[in-house]
């Protein structure tokens, strides 16, 4: 899906460049994080940005003009419905993902301010609860200690530094030794920036992580 997204990106990149020129370039991203919604495309000024975006989705960074900025959410097809109208403000050289969070019934959008400078020799990484029944949770190394604490839906940690290579984590319950999704075996790289969104949901045993390293988006 991602070289569909990188041309429809490219046209409207180009089709912004007198702006651009004036007023400097962000970056925007979409994760499309709502489990029982449909695929969505995303348009801004009538020019689809990102197109037939499904749940899981997170896309590469497309360049916009800084300043004010209205995208549109709708569902994909021939007769698209709207989802959502997303206001933001973005500052030159900075970058930021639109997350569309909850249920199709009570679908919210987030905009959240990327980092995506990389340390030498280790990997930064930040967790997005992003599962719209769960409750909040603490991540953790299996049998050692505890990376991230607390976090309720919808929120995120910072980053965090680890060491290059391959971990056994656990998402638990907030306070509580119980399990609730035991992670095998995710690697991260040395100089890399990652998301970790934990998604679906507790009612139906969906939950699960999307691990995506930020500079280019869903694998």
């Amino acid at each position: 899906m991602r070289w569909k997204s990188w041309f429809v990106g490219l046209a409207l990149t180009l089709g912004f460049a007198l702006a651009q020129s004036n007023s400097g370039t962000a970056f925007v991203r979409f994760a499309h994080l709502v489990p029982d919604a449909p695929a969505v495309d995303i348009l801004s000024g009538g020019n689809k940005v990102f197109e037939a975006q499904g749940f899981k989705d997170v896309t590469y960074y497309a360049e916009v003009p800084a300043g004010n900025l209205t995208l549109s959410v709708q569902t994909t097809g021939q007769n698209p419905a709207k989802v959502a109208d997303v206001s933001l403000r973005v500052q030159a050289g900075r970058y930021y993902t639109v997350m569309a969070l909850g249920t199709a019934s009570s679908l919210r959008t987030q905009v959240v301010e990327d980092r995506l400078a990389p340390a030498e020799g280790v990997a930064k990484v930040r967790i997005v609860h992003a599962s719209p029944d769960a409750p909040a949770v603490d991540v953790a190394l299996k049998g050692g200690p505890l990376l991230f604490r607390n976090l309720a839906f919808g929120q995120r940690s910072g980053y965090g530094t680890v060491r290059p290579g391959a971990y056994d984590l656990e998402v638990r319950p907030t306070g509580s030794p119980t399990v609730a999704l035991p992670l095998e075996g995710v690697a991260f790289e040395g100089g890399k920036v990652y998301s970790v969104f934990a998604v679906g949901r507790v009612a139906d045993q969906s939950l699960e992580v999307v691990v995506v390293e930020d500079s280019f988006g869903s694998p």
